[in-house]
């Protein structure tokens, strides 16, 4: 049987662990959104913090407006005090999808949606590590993502298929055809290599020609979905897991970044409405 598209090459895995992701459950680990907000602790933490409690229905207001076809709105936390960035975490929670993207000069950006779809905690570290922004966003998907996936090749070079290849060439006449026709906004273009009779060498000479990107993501919604920007411009590897860790639909997806990621208008307006009636709740 043959491995699962994104599963890199003997010999490439370099590119791979640049950007490390797993699909187990991290739910663990994940803060339990406003739980904390009901304690006597959570209470002298909100007594503290008037800067983020202020800030908490300006983010209401801002994904009531948002669509998903619009930019995103930017909230900078990078000066504001432990306290508060801790207070907005701990009522924004962890969200279902998680990741990061590469930027040159070894800049990274860490992404964690909030428990309301919509609505992003981006964190940008230099080559050192150390943190050189912090903020919160509003958008179907954070620019970076978008930024670092257009950084990738606009065309794909390749030279003759090699011994063994079955249907590599097509489907690589396929993506490069995609990827030249596609622009901002068209729908995506999906490739089913679950439903493909494609072999070994078809995959490692595809995942060859298409490089490594810059971008990883986790979804965890309605099981794990790892999405990976591959090497050439719009191509993304979008693969759905089991409870075993297993892949049961492995695909590539030419366009923009994948839905399974972003989030949709109605996400929008729920988390606005979820948002104020925690603000009414603990800070009114």
């Amino acid at each position: 049987m043959k491995a699962g598209f994104w599963i890199a090459p003997e010999g490439s895995d370099e590119a791979m662990t640049m950007l490390p992701l797993a699909c187990e459950d991290t739910a663990a680990t994940q803060r339990g959104g406003v739980s904390i907000l009901a304690t006597s602790s959570g209470e002298q933490l909100i007594a503290r913090c008037p800067r983020a409690a202020s800030l908490l229905p300006r983010l209401a207001d801002a994904l009531q407006e948002q669509s998903a076809a619009a930019p995103g709105r930017l909230f900078d936390i990078t000066d504001y005090a432990d306290d508060d960035r801790e207070l907005l975490m701990q009522v924004l929670g962890d969200g279902e999808v998680n990741g990061v993207a590469a930027l040159p000069d070894g800049v990274v950006a860490q992404i964690q949606e909030a428990s309301m779809a919509g609505l992003w905690r981006v964190r940008f570290t230099d080559a050192a590590g150390a943190l050189s922004a912090d903020y919160l966003e509003i958008a179907a998907i954070p620019h970076v993502v978008e930024r670092a996936a257009a950084l990738a090749k606009e065309r794909l070079i390749f030279g003759a298929a090699p011994e063994g290849a079955m249907n590599v060439m097509p489907l690589l006449a396929e993506i490069g055809d995609r990827m030249a026709a596609h622009r901002p906004g068209d729908p995506s273009h999906t490739i089913n290599f679950s439903l493909l009779p494609v072999s070994e060498v078809d995959m490692e000479f595809l995942q060859q020609t298409l490089g490594n990107g810059p971008v990883q993501l986790i979804s965890r919604g309605y099981g794990a979905c790892k999405i990976t920007a591959t090497g050439a411009r719009h191509v993304w590897s979008v693969q759905f897991f089991n409870a075993m860790n297993a892949i049961i639909l492995d695909t590539l997806e030419i366009g923009d970044a994948p839905a399974a990621a972003c989030a949709a208008d109605e996400d929008f307006r729920d988390s606005a409405e979820r948002l104020r009636e925690i603000h009414e709740a603990y800070f009114a």
